[in-house]
Order: C-alpha cells, then structure tokens, then sequence
C-alpha cells in the first residue's frame, strides 16, 4: 500500500502532460502511487501517457472517463487512491525532486497537521512573475485568508485521507473556484501549514486555462460563499463570510452593469440586499 497518491486530472494536454509525469516520477521519495484521470480528451493524450505506463505499471495507474470537468477528474482520483496521504498536480504544473520528500517529512514529525503546502514559482508564456501582495501565504487557521481568492494552489498540497472523509470533496456542480471552496471548507475545521520553500512551478499563459474560459471568476466564489452561510458557520466567522461576499457582489454587480448586463446584475443586487437585511 503506497503512503501517498498523486492524482493528476488532464485534459486534451498531449502538447505537455508528460512534463507533469516526469516531475512526479523523479521524485526523490518513492513510496507513492501516481493516478492519471484523462477526463475525456479527444486529442493524442493518451499516446503520450502509454510510454509512462507501460515502463512504470506497477506505479502508474491511467483512468479515463468522459468529460465530467476538473472536480469530478479529481474525485475519481481519490476514490481509486490508496494512500493515506494525497496529492495533486494540475497536468501544466511542474513539481521540484524535494516537493514530496518535503511534505512526508513534515507531516511524520507533526502528525496533529493534516494539511500542508508549498510556495510556488509562477511563469506566464516562459516569464518569470513576482507574486503580488494579496497572493500572501499563510499558515495554521488561515480560514480569513482564504476569503478574497485562492491562496493555495492545488498542486502544492499534501491531505491526509482523513480530510475528505470529514469534509468531502470537490464540489462538481462549480466548473471553477472548486479549489477555493473546498480550501474554505477544509479551513474551517483544520488547521492548514505552509511549507516556505518554491517546490512547485505554476505555467500560465496558455489559451486552455480554466481561468480565462469565464469572465468574473468571483461568481464561482460567491456561490462558495453563499454555501458556507447555509451551512454550521460558526457566528465568530459569519461576519467575514458576509462581509467578502459584499464586496464581491457589488464588484460583479457594476462589472455586469458596465457590460449591459442589467438581469445579472440585478442578481448580486439581490444578494447584497438580503445580506443587508
């Protein structure tokens, strides 16, 4: 039984997801199994992967499965896996040797902490950027952190199983930000450490990306938000919720506006007014 599972989802990514293995497989820890979740691809992803599954079959487990989106990739993964760690590598990411050796090592020498991840390196069409000050780290209840967007990145974490036993997982009806609410969600009952060293490195630019599929991401976290008041939110948090959840809709509500979109506007507007009740 492998201590950890990698689970990397991909999509018509045959021009680069055989980077993302090859980072996983040169791992300097060993004890891990790598699953593979095609969600569909009708290009020659799966050519690529055959070379890394026939020389690597007792390690590299591939499941395809119709285009479901990127949650539904991810929760088949996990319900396939079988390590008591997990792990996940969006398939245009890139992990450092160190990243898994790292995280193991942290987890066996504090195991009260069920979640960790890493700091990152972030290119955009083959550039090195700076992250700005509102993509800030933090670590321990970091739940108010996570609020305004998605400080954590899904291929830098390492989860103990236990998590999604308690929290669930992905949410699927979200096509994006479903990162985002399960952090808010997992945030909120345990305490989340980052580990202060760039072992992975995040590749954007590229026409394929979720993020530049939709305008406004924060519709998708408005409704994360939305499911967090509906829920057991203890009252000491409620106010921050509904205080992001102001400011996110009167940005959407004028964005939507500014497009000549006066019904969708009209939606955060009503929002706004029940949070204001």
């Amino acid at each position: 039984m492998p201590l950890v599972s990698v689970i990397i989802p991909t999509f018509n990514r045959e021009w680069i997801v055989s980077e993302a293995i090859r980072s996983v497989l040169a791992q300097k820890f060993n004890d891990f199994e790598l699953i593979v979740v095609d969600d569909g691809s009708t290009d020659n992803t799966r050519s690529k992967i055959e070379p890394f599954i026939e020389s690597f079959k007792d390690k590299l487990k591939y499941i395809y499965q119709k285009n479901s989106g990127v949650s539904s990739a991810r929760n088949h993964g996990i319900r396939e896996s079988r390590g008591s760690l997990i792990c996940f590598l969006d398939s245009d990411d890139l992990w450092h040797r160190d990243k898994l050796k790292e995280q193991v090592s942290f987890i066996e020498e504090n195991p009260d902490i069920k979640v960790c991840y890493t700091d990152e390196k972030w290119f955009k069409n083959g550039e090195h950027l700076n992250q700005s000050k509102h993509h800030k780290k933090h670590s321990g209840d970091i739940f108010r952190y996570c609020l305004p967007l998605c400080i954590i990145s899904a291929s830098s974490v390492m989860v103990a199983r236990e998590v999604f036993d308690n929290i669930g997982f992905f949410d699927e009806h979200l096509e994006v930000c479903e990162d985002y609410d399960l952090w808010l969600r997992i945030a909120l009952k345990y305490k989340i450490h980052f580990i202060e060293k760039k072992l992975i490195v995040k590749r954007g630019g590229h026409s394929d990306q979720l993020s530049k599929k939709y305008w406004g991401m924060d519709r998708f976290r408005v409704e994360a938000l939305l499911k967090l008041l509906n829920s057991e939110l203890p009252e000491e948090l409620k106010k921050y919720v509904i205080e992001e959840l102001k400011k996110k809709c009167v940005i959407l509500s004028k964005g939507f506006k500014k497009r000549g979109k006066i019904s969708e506007a009209q939606i955060y507007e009503k929002i706004l007014c029940n949070l204001n009740l």
